[in-house]
């Protein structure tokens, strides 16, 4: 049960907090410590803590009762976990675990991941605008609604551990055109699928 009347009694004070954070006098880094010192004892601190339950239940009452709003946040959802698992899968040296306990090179595995898994995404990308400019050119109408559907994680054609040639090296690589001729502007927000 939320204790509104604990939210009642430190109005005040969670308003002076909140105008603090706000006009910058004080950090939210630096005032969270400050509550979290002796958390259960220091009021303000609970008092957030309801008004953060309170504000948890109103969203939760709003996803439940907003069905746009459940598919946007399952499209997101699955757009991000489609990623993770694009990463997990570029990743495939250490299963997918980092196996150091130094947090410089966590952060440079993961790091490295990223970039990595962002260069193929990219690569993806640009194979997928040559297949479009393409068929355009053979006289294909591209529907931006048959387009969305398509998902830059793409992994079949791509070989992790490389096929690797050392005469091209020197060979610089022309200007990429990375304008397409498809209206994107048609496309609504809810018709935009997971990826």
């Amino acid at each position: 049960m939320i204790d509104w009347k604990l939210i009642a009694t430190h109005f005040k004070d969670l308003m002076r907090v909140t105008v603090s954070v706000r006009e910058g006098a004080i950090s939210s880094t630096l005032l969270l410590k400050r509550l979290r010192s002796g958390s259960q004892k220091n009021a303000t601190y609970t008092a957030f803590r309801e008004v953060g339950r309170v504000i948890r239940t109103v969203q939760l009452l709003r996803f439940l009762s907003d069905a746009p709003l459940r598919g946007r946040v399952t499209a997101a959802t699955n757009k991000v976990e489609a990623f993770n698992g694009f990463s997990d899968w570029v990743r495939f040296g250490q299963r997918g675990t980092v196996t150091r306990n130094d947090p410089v090179e966590q952060e440079k595995d993961v790091k490295f991941t990223s970039l990595l898994a962002n260069l193929l995404i990219f690569h993806n990308t640009l194979d997928i605008a040559d297949v479009v400019r393409q068929l355009e050119a053979e006289g294909e109408v591209i529907d931006p609604l048959d387009l969305a559907q398509i998902s830059p994680y793409l992994t079949e054609r791509v070989n992790r551990f490389g096929v690797y040639s050392t005469h091209e090296i020197g060979i610089t690589p022309e200007d990429y055109d990375t304008r397409l001729d498809v209206d994107f502007s048609v496309l609504d927000d809810d018709q935009v699928p997971a990826a």
